[in-house]
């Protein structure tokens, strides 16, 4: 794990800082999938209202520089401090503009084009279990003026942040991933998050754990139901094994029904993957 500077990410060169934010709450919300907007109210597959203490900065991009190069920029700052990537989208894929800018971030500025905008979140452990949260959002506004917002965020002790693992750093996930099918399955998960699983699993005497869940039918039995999830979770093993996590390197760990979470963000059928090392 590597050392976290409390200070923010150094800014892109190319940009010009327009307001500085400071972040003291009990309970930010942090998104870890995209948004939605359902009756006024903010739904998300993945969110968290956590304890942090941090700050946010807007950024206004120079005209002859690009969103795009922005993001490059920020990416490699996080890359270097050993970050690790929890979330990201772009796109109308990250869900409305207007309700990243007005009701997440609360920076009017950022609403701008629903098919240009991005979003990560990454998180980093440093070597003394400090937890830090460091979310970047960039868009295009309607008069072509590209901005970029960043929170660097110092979590508080015993908080649990999704994806990114324990306060000791051995378990990392777990990383939730939907399944439907019968016969033939067909997993809803992102590439960043099966790329986190093989980047994980690379790790020496690491253990990948599938955890399999099924919810309950109206008229299904119960051996019935388990039986799905062993399926569902041997299928993904089998995916796992494709792309490079030895069938000897995963555990499988079969709960079925039998377990209720009262987490929104882990319901219905889906296979639970954690990486523990040793």
């Amino acid at each position: 794990m590597a050392a976290v500077p409390e200070t923010a990410p150094e800014p892109f060169p190319q940009s010009t800082l327009e307001t500085t934010t400071r972040i003291e709450s009990s309970g930010h919300l942090v998104l870890f999938s995209p948004v939605r907007e359902v009756n006024n109210e903010i739904r998300s597959e993945s969110m968290a209202r956590l304890p942090v203490s941090g700050e946010g900065r807007l950024y206004q991009i120079y005209r002859d520089a690009s969103r795009q190069e922005a993001r490059e920029h920020y990416l490699g700052v996080l890359n270097a401090r050993g970050a690790q990537i929890l979330f990201e989208c772009s796109g109308i894929r990250c869900g409305r503009s207007n309700v990243w800018a007005n009701q997440i971030f609360n920076q009017a500025v950022l609403y701008g084009r629903d098919g240009t905008q991005d979003y990560l979140v990454a998180g980093t452990t440093a070597d003394d279990g400090t937890r830090w949260l460091t979310s970047m959002y960039t868009v295009t506004r309607g008069n072509l003026r590209e901005y970029v917002w960043v929170e660097h965020l110092k979590v508080a002790a015993g908080a649990s942040v999704p994806g990114l693992g324990s306060a000791n750093g051995r378990i990392e996930g777990p990383v939730i991933v939907p399944w439907q099918g019968g016969v033939t399955y067909r997993f809803n998960w992102q590439s960043t998050d099966r790329r986190k699983v093989s980047e994980l699993a690379r790790t020496e005497g690491a253990k990948v754990v599938l955890v399999g869940y099924s919810a309950l039918d109206e008229n299904e039995s119960f051996s019935a139901s388990m039986d799905r999830a062993r399926k569902a979770a041997e299928s993904l093993s089998e995916v796992l094994a494709k792309t490079g996590v030895p069938r000897q390197q995963q555990e499988l760990i079969i709960v079925g029904p039998s377990v209720a979470i009262t987490d929104p963000a882990r319901q219905g059928d889906r296979v639970e993957v954690m990486v523990i090392t040793r």
